[in-house]
């Protein structure tokens, strides 16, 4: 049954290789209904960051306008999913006096400490889309979820703030209000992708989801009962088509459908050494290569990326708290051994994630390529029905949402 105080919400998802819509309710159950669901190829865009204005602009024209006929609503708002290599993530800490000394904490307190810590030193071209709060500290005493009623002398707050650059961010929202709809909320994208995928044991035993998008790689990590960590880095699954393009000396189609056919990160069935034919199209007079030639490219951008990720986690000293493991997300969790690659090279177990909890038109949106769309969707609906612009504790949402 169908949650009667919720209506029908968009998430939009305006990314390096599609544009993706979907229309869904919230039930009763807390299950997704998903009741539209629209994608196209993407063009002027890359890496997440407008590059063609008015390509852009008719992408998200043409799915909007194809969901919002299979859902049969009429859409005025959208809630738009962000990732951009140029989003970046920094730990901040407020601290703040309790006065009169060990006397109780109160909220006032709280909002106080939070205000400290969100009010970190970033150049003047970038803004905050996330602050979230990670555990507080009551004198010295540390991993405190809710300091209200303790007696202490001095409260402190771990925070996560995510931001990035502030006209690259406007540009992607321009499009969407382009389209002559209203964006209601925006959030991280690898944040959307976490609250689609992950049950609450794997956020408790610590895990990082990577999503491996097309242009970019996402990345958050949860230790500690908590976000720790989250980023984004400037690869993605684009890069791979480019490396067997340049070394393998053919049209980018070209490898771009060899990798969907046989990429892998290691050699398998059948040999290695078997010579794979690259079939000739218009200009192209195709070329025999060896499966081996094209496992060591993806390999090797693979191999890259992940290791990135792992010094970032060795780097906070986070490595040691993965207990669930890795959670792969996005299109290029579809690449052949790329849970076995990533639990070889991060040492940990890995699995693909896929959106859970979703009914209606779940076959379509069942894959880790829709988690993002869908972890948007998710989030869009919280947001509407709970969000008070009022309350002091309202810029903090995400941080619930997603921490729990």
């Amino acid at each position: 049954m169908i949650n009667n105080s919720s209506s029908p919400v968009v998430a939009l998802e305006i990314g390096t290789a599609r544009v993706r819509a979907l229309v869904g309710e919230e039930r009763e159950d807390g299950y997704l209904m998903i009741t539209g669901v629209a994608e196209c190829p993407a063009r002027g865009i890359r890496k997440g960051e407008i590059t063609d204005f008015d390509n852009a602009l008719a992408c998200v024209e043409q799915v909007l306008q194809q969901v919002e006929k299979q859902s049969d609503v009429s859409i005025q708002e959208v809630q738009v999913a962000l990732t951009a290599s140029h989003i970046q993530g920094s730990l901040s800490r407020g601290t703040t006096p309790i006065i009169p000394v060990d006397s109780e904490i109160t909220q006032t307190d709280i909002d106080t400490v939070m205000e400290s810590a969100r009010a970190v030193s970033l150049p003047p071209e970038r803004m905050v889309l996330h602050s979230i709060h990670q555990q507080f500290f009551v004198d010295d005493q540390e991993g405190v979820t809710n300091p209200e009623g303790m007696v202490g002398a001095r409260l402190a707050v771990s925070m996560l703030i995510l931001h990035g650059v502030r006209n690259r961010i406007m540009n992607v929202l321009r499009v969407a209000t382009s389209a002559k709809v209203h964006v209601g909320g925006y959030a991280f994208g690898g944040l959307c992708s976490a609250l689609a995928v992950l049950a609450p044991e794997q956020k408790e035993s610590g895990c990082v989801v990577i999503d491996l998008g097309a242009g970019t790689t996402d990345y958050v990590v949860y230790a500690n009962r908590c976000i720790a960590l989250a980023g984004t880095l400037g690869v993605g699954g684009d890069h791979i088509t480019n490396d067997l393009a340049m070394v393998l000396r053919v049209p980018t189609a070209a490898a771009e459908k060899t990798k969907i056919d046989v990429g892998t990160p290691v050699p398998g069935e059948p040999p290695p050494e078997q010579p794979y034919l690259i079939q000739p199209t218009s200009g192209f007079t195709g070329r025999t290569v060896r499966l081996h030639d094209i496992s060591a490219i993806i390999q090797a951008r693979v191999e890259e990326t992940l290791q990135l990720i792992a010094a970032e986690l060795e780097k906070h000293k986070l490595l040691h708290l993965m207990g669930a493991g890795v959670v792969l997300t996005g299109g290029g969790a579809h690449l052949k051994n790329i849970e076995s690659f990533t639990s070889s090279v991060l040492n940990m177990p890995c699995t693909i994630g896929r959106p859970r909890n979703v009914s209606g038109i779940a076959t379509t949106t069942e894959g880790p390529e829709y988690a993002v769309t869908v972890g948007m969707l998710r989030y869009g609906i919280r947001q509407i029905g709970q969000r008070d612009p009022r309350s002091s504790g309202w810029r903090d949402l995400l941080g619930r949402f997603f921490g729990k």
